[in-house]
């Protein structure tokens, strides 16, 4: 066997996920990906697989509310944890704001990108810590779009964000 080379007979472990709500038991092998488990086994292929190095974000996904590419996560790592992928993000009848408001600001191209740019911007939502859309560019800078649709993906995260901002002050006032 080669340096770095998984250990083929590792005894599969028992792992159990919340993925999108839904409880899941599993026996997964020691050396598969989050993301390999859900394209593979799970069958949930909008978490799309880019670079596989965690430098494109093409694969981000939420793991108990935080971002996370899931290619470099593994799966067993996990056990215990509530994941959402873009499946348990909304759907055409009952659309997350976030991809209302991408399809509002036509905010991807060729749409590969798209369901971990919605994670991530569901993710950045929750951190709080994106105020000006510079911090927005910055903060999204994980995530790549090979398309250029970069401008129209901040104009979507910022009006989602600023509609939230406005209804905090209208609550608190």
């Amino acid at each position: 066997m080669g340096i770095g080379s998984p250990n083929r007979s590792a005894p599969s472990r028992p792992t159990q996920l919340s993925i999108n709500g839904q409880i899941i038991s599993l026996e997964i092998q020691p050396w598969v990906t989050l993301l390999d488990l859900l394209r593979g086994q799970l069958e949930l292929s909008g978490t799309k697989k880019g670079c596989d190095h965690g430098q494109c974000g093409a694969c981000t996904v939420l793991i108990d509310g935080e971002r996370i590419n899931s290619c470099l996560k593994l799966a067993v790592s996990l056990d215990g944890t509530e994941i959402t992928t873009i499946e348990g993000v909304g759907s055409p009848q009952a659309m997350h704001a976030m991809q209302k408001a991408f399809v509002e600001y036509d905010a991807f191209q060729c749409g590969y990108c798209t369901p971990g740019q919605i994670c991530s911007a569901i993710g950045l939502m929750s951190e709080g810590r994106a105020r000006t859309r510079p911090e927005i560019r910055e903060l999204m800078s994980g995530n790549l779009c090979r398309c250029g649709a970069y401008t129209n993906i901040a104009d979507a995260i910022e009006d989602v964000l600023g509609r939230l901002h406005s209804q905090v002050r209208e609550a608190v006032e």
